[in-house]
């Protein structure tokens, strides 16, 4: 089986930048990068230096209930062009691990599938987990922060 890792979609990105409002309804923040680490979800490419990025909650689900999580986030402040699914680990992935979890098509968490994995073992423990047929896609979080990285879903 295929796998492709997935940005966030640009009529989110669009309706965020346009409104100026985060998963909670508050303003996000704008700062300007000085090189540091601040990965954009939807180019899933660093924030060049001097260039502008925001800081917002964001809840990667169409459905509110008690397993939809939200956390920070960074995105490129202005347009950026959404990076291509891929069946590669997107390259803003570059911490030792990441929490992995297996949810189904209602967007809840499948028990026994959220785990720490190293980097170099998400596209194998991604597989694994599409391969059940009740999983409908993988989210990738910070291991330290809980911060939504990318989506994972199978290919084709």
């Amino acid at each position: 089986m295929s796998i492709q890792f997935q940005a966030l979609p640009t009529d989110t990105v669009t309706a965020i930048r346009t409104t100026g409002l985060d998963a909670h309804g508050h303003p996000v923040e704008r700062h300007r990068s000085d090189g540091g680490a601040y990965p954009c979800r939807h180019c899933l490419g660093e924030t060049p230096p001097g260039q502008d990025y925001l800081i917002l909650a964001h809840r990667p689900f169409q459905r509110l209930h008690a397993y939809t999580e939200t956390g920070p986030i960074f995105l490129c402040a202005d347009a950026c062009t959404r990076a291509a699914p891929s069946p590669h680990v997107p390259a803003i992935l570059k911490s030792p691990s990441y929490i992995l979890r297996g949810y189904d098509a209602k967007e809840r968490i499948i028990y026994g599938t959220g785990q720490v994995t190293p980097t170099n073992l998400i596209a194998d423990y991604a597989t694994q987990l599409l391969a059940l047929a009740d999983i409908a896609f993988v989210d990738v979080r910070s291991a330290a922060n809980n911060c939504f990285q990318c989506r994972v879903v199978r290919a084709g």
